[in-house]
Formats: structure tokens, C-alpha cells, sequence
């Protein structure tokens, strides 16, 4: 069985598929879109910082394509939320990463302990200071896209869930169809691979899965305040994502074991022994869910 019919078939259900599914619907093409399983993708499992400069980067084309992406976002997000009414949980917070120490020449960004302390109070005695970028942030990348979904859904893309590309069908050089396990092969006019990880299942390219365990927390209640966090933290071996909602995201390991599933005992402990290391308050947070991806 053959599904026709679409003028684009993007394949892969994360943000990156179904914002390009978007943009191309508003364009007036007709899409659709394979998604094999969004859970276990990294669009659900991330953290949602935007932090090009944090990550520390290496000057170059993705650097350069991650800073103007960076520049694009506020505007994006507001046509975003216009076309669907709900929020996607932006937060331009910026971004603070605290090092144990100091660089021996300071960058215009860094800001030193005694001054720290006035952007995030309660930070570790051995945080010698913090490089400060003001233009990062976040968004609640969960929201993001259930929003995407929804928007593409509205605008009549359609959505094939469950339905994982498992390999292409090339003739002179041109992907004619893709197929599929579950609902056979589908062919288009035009074909968009954005399936992350699973890439290097279709075509001989350097993409391989990297998992990675993460866990919220929630503050205590009771708290004088509902978020005493409002900047990301970037650590040397931890980062630290406060959303609006009183919830705290730890992220994450980096473990080389393919799609291996479930969370584990020290991937857990990793995270909350580094986290309460930088801000040990969090010792008395709440464990509010765990996650892998």
C-alpha cells in the first residue's frame, strides 16, 4: 500500500518536524507528518534552554545558525501563540554559569562571586562566579509541542502517530517513497527528514542516539516564594531549569548506550548529588518525576 497525496511528507514528529510542517501548511502546501514515538524524543525530553553562548559553542556555521535561531525565537513564539491561544512557556530569563574557577583573564560576561550573589543568592561557597548572558533563556519544550501539534492539527497537517520511517526507497538519486512497519509506504511530491536520533537508520550519516536522564523538583510547600529560581544555571556538570509553574529541571547525563530504556538509580543520583552541590537548598525540594530520552 501506497499513501499519496500530500505535496510534503516531513518525517520526524519533533519540534523541528512539525514547525517545518507548519511554516509549509502556512505557505499552502499540503503535509504530513510520521511521527514514530514523540515521548521518547528529544523535543519531550530536553530541557528547553536556548543557550547557544552557555553551551559554550566553538565559533562557527551551527554557532552562527544557533544565534540567529536565538534571534528569531521572540518573534516566532508570538505568531505562535497568536495562531493557537496558548502559551508555549518562553521565559528570556537569561543564563548564568557559575564555574568553581575563576578565568584568568574575566570576559565582559563575567560577573564575579560577590556580584553573583545579587542575580542568584544561595549558590555554592566554591562558585568562584558566573559568565552572565542576559539574551538566553527557555521554553517549556513539552508545551511547545503539544502547541506545534495542535497548530498543525488546526491547519489540516496531517498527523500519522505511531508510524516510524524504517527505511527510503531511492531511484537516481530521489527518495520516491518512504516505508513504514505500520501503515506501509507513503511517497510526496517532496520529502523532509527531521527524524534526530533515528537518522542514521536511513541514510549513512554521522547522527547517533546519546541518552540522557533527567529529573524535576518541585519547590517545597510552604516556600516563602513560588520560584526562588529565576535564571537558568548552567554548571560545569549540571544545569538547572526553573519554570514558572514552581517546577526545577535537572539535566542531564550523556550515556552511550543507544535507545536503552529507563531511567536508573545512578543516572538519578548523578543529578541530584551535582544539583544540590551548586544549590544545595534543593535538598529540601520535593522529587517531582524522573525522565529519559
Amino acid at each position: 500500500m501506497v499513501n499519496q497525496g500530500s505535496d510534503v511528507l516531513v518525517v520526524g514528529g519533533g519540534v523541528i518536524g512539525l514547525a517545518i510542517a507548519l511554516e509549509l501548511r502556512q505557505r499552502g502546501a499540503t503535509v504530513a507528518v510520521l511521527s514514530r514515538n514523540f515521548a521518547q524524543a528529544a523535543s519531550h525530553a530536553a530541557a528547553g534552554m536556548l543557550a547557544p553562548q552557555a553551551e559554550g559553542m566553538v565559533p562557527g556555521p551551527m554557532r552562527d545558525l544557533c544565534l540567529a535561531s536565538l534571534s528569531l525565537y521572540p518573534t516566532w513564539v508570538s505568531k505562535l501563540e497568536a495562531l493557537t491561544g496558548q502559551s508555549v512557556g518562553y521565559w528570556p530569563c537569561g543564563i548564568l554559569a557559575p564555574r568553581r574557577t575563576a578565568p584568568d583573564r574575566p570576559a565582559e560576561e563575567w560577573l564575579s562571586a560577590a556580584t553573583l550573589s545579587y542575580y542568584q543568592p544561595g549558590l555554592s561557597d566554591q562558585v568562584q562566579g558566573a559568565f552572565w548572558y542576559p539574551d538566553e533563556g527557555q521554553v517549556d519544550n513539552r508545551l511547545l509541542v503539544q502547541v506545534l501539534r495542535q497548530a498543525a492539527l488546526d491547519l489540516d497537517v496531517t498527523l500519522h502517530e505511531g508510524t516510524g520511517a524504517i527505511a527510503l526507497q531511492q531511484h537516481q538519486g530521489r527518495v520516491e517513497r518512504v516505508c513504514t512497519a505500520e501503515a506501509g509506504d507513503f511517497s510526496a511530491d517532496h520529502i523532509v527528514l527531521a527524524p534526530g536520533a533515528w537518522a542514521h537508520e536511513l541514510l549513512p550519516l554521522p547522527v547517533f542516539p546519546k541518552k540522557g536522564e533527567m529529573a524535576s523538583l518541585r519547590v517545597p510547600p510552604g516556600a516563602t516564594t513560588p520560584q526562588p529560581l529565576q535564571r537558568v544555571l548552567f554548571g560545569e556538570d549540571i544545569y538547572i531549569v526553573p519554570r514558572r509553574d514552581g517546577r526545577i529541571v535537572l539535566g542531564a547525563t550523556s550515556q552511550d548506550v543507544g535507545f536503552a530504556p529507563h531511567n536508573t538509580a545512578g543516572g538519578v543520583n548523578q543529578l541530584l548529588q551535582n544539583a544540590i552541590a551548586l544549590l544545595p537548598q534543593l535538598a529540601d525540594f520535593t522529587l517531582d518525576e524522573t525522565w529519559w530520552g
